[in-house]
């Protein structure tokens, strides 16, 4: 597994310079390969591999009076230019096959762009120095501001240059998630989620958790010590933000809520299990299993005509989010109850002249 570390670095006028020159040359390198290799595909030919266009783009282009100044910058940060572009591609087909998310094809970079990055691999002879600070090979030693300790040494280290100007240093650390396991004992508890806009997330065990500064708490992942499995929804994200609800649905941030718990989980030993987002989680009775069909989303609460048992909309669904990924949960604490008097069918069904928001039901998301 590999975990990223950044840390604000503070460049001098000099080095900012230098910076500015590998940012400008990496990024002709990254537009020569991918004119390159547009071309390759406009004619019909093969790609052309990332070992030819070094020789041509890099050390070829050294020689020419167009592209000699490529060599004022460090050769790994022009190859990992290449590489990047190759994973770029990768990703794009990847993603036609459908083995990840569809990402866009590769484009040109431009100056202009809110963020520069070069990297720089242990060939080229970067090091943190005695007194702290990060030495470049043709930049120099930049101040750094260390809010903590690597755990190990990294592989690589990216210098990034925001749209305000700041500049960052990333480092990549190798980690063996076998070897953090000690520092998170097994447990017997599972949990299901359940991800909205009125709460961020309601727990099948009844906890509901609100939205402000909800990445600081999860830092310090208790759902990943307390739970030894965790089941999400597979939300339609890229659906809901085109919705008038657009600004609700990016701020609640729930992607990245959910891939921070995919990778801790990982990290730690526990098991993740993400189900279909067209289960009818918020349509089930996670007492009896009847499918008591769509509710107005402002019914918060309902009671099964089949059961009698009350509901907690967002409970229920985070207790059904549990049992579709095949985890044996019960729901602990949650506002569940029988009732004396099953509800009428109409108030629990769907009132005909109400409209309803198809996408959003289909993924389980009730709003406020």
């Amino acid at each position: 597994m590999q975990l990223r570390y950044s840390f604000r670095v503070y460049p001098t006028a000099g080095q900012r310079a230098a910076l500015a020159r590998a940012f400008g040359c990496a990024r002709v390198v990254y537009n020569d390969a991918l004119r390159a290799r547009e071309d390759a595909r406009a004619a019909g030919l093969p790609f052309p591999r990332v070992g030819d266009l070094s020789k041509a783009l890099i050390t070829g282009a050294k020689k020419t009076p167009q592209r000699a100044w490529l060599g004022e910058v460090s050769a790994v940060v022009l190859q990992q230019s290449l590489r990047d572009l190759e994973a770029a591609y990768r990703n794009f087909f990847d993603g036609l096959k459908g083995r990840r998310p569809r990402m866009g094809v590769p484009r040109f970079k431009s100056r202009k762009d809110t963020r520069q990055a070069v990297r720089f691999t242990a060939n080229a002879r970067w090091s943190i120095t005695p007194g702290g600070k990060l030495s470049l090979p043709k930049i120099g030693d930049l101040a750094v501001k260390w809010s903590r300790t690597l755990p190990s040494t990294p592989s690589t280290v990216a210098v990034v240059k925001d749209s305000a100007g700041r500049y960052s240093a990333s480092f990549t650390i190798e980690t063996d998630p076998a070897a953090d396991l000690a520092r998170m004992p097994d447990t017997d508890r599972t949990i299901g989620i359940d991800l909205g806009l009125g709460h961020f997330a309601v727990l099948s065990d009844g906890t509901k958790i609100d939205s402000p500064r909800f990445l600081r708490r999860a830092e310090n992942t208790r759902l990943i010590r307390d739970n030894q499995a965790i089941a999400v929804e597979d939300l339609a994200v890229k659906a809901l933000a085109r919705t008038r609800m657009a600004k609700s649905v990016h701020d609640a941030g729930w992607s990245a809520f959910v891939a921070m718990l995919e990778y801790k989980a990982a990290r730690y030993g526990r098991r993740f299990v993400r189900i279909g987002r067209f289960e009818p989680t918020s349509q089930v009775c996670s007492h009896c299993g009847v499918k008591d069909g769509p509710k107005p989303l402002d019914v918060r609460a309902w009671t099964c005509g089949a059961c009698g048992t009350v509901l907690d909309r967002d409970i229920n669904a985070a207790v059904n989010v549990a049992k579709a990924a095949g985890l044996a949960v019960t729901a602990c604490r949650a506002q569940v109850r029988r009732a004396p008097v099953p509800a009428p069918r109409s108030e629990a069904g769907t009132h005909p002249k109400r409209p309803t928001q198809p996408v959003r039901e289909q993924a389980g998301i009730p709003s406020p």
